[in-house]
């Protein structure tokens, strides 16, 4: 009995091995970091060609509108890395923006958009 071969009891299956599935265009760490300083020095150029309060949040409000469509086609047909790299360093920006006009209407009770 001991030279016969067993079938197995299907406890622990012994099928062929899974596949491994890998993405075809990885982020990588240099890739955000060049989409973090580029849409950085994007959002930069905006505000410093803005005036005052209300051209700095109209311009940043239009800026990062652009950057965020072109990240939304980086992510589509272009890197990755990128798009996500574009992404944060916009919204952090955006967020500055809110910041300052959130400070500024709670000071002055102005609204500075209008």
């Amino acid at each position: 009995m001991a030279d016969r071969m067993q079938a197995p009891s299907g406890l622990f299956p012994s099928g062929p091995p899974r596949p491994t599935y890998r993405e075809p265009h990885p982020v990588r760490g240099t890739a955000v970091a060049a989409g973090l300083s580029v849409a950085a020095l994007w959002m930069l150029v905006f505000g410093l060609l803005a005036g005052g309060l209300r051209g700095y949040a109209w311009l940043s409000l239009f800026a990062g509108a652009v950057a965020w469509l072109v990240s939304l086609g980086l992510a589509r047909f272009g890197d990755r890395g990128v798009a996500v790299g574009v992404a944060i360093s916009t919204g952090l920006a955006m967020s500055i923006t809110a910041v300052a006009v959130a400070v500024h209407w709670a000071n002055s009770g102005d609204w500075p958009l209008w």
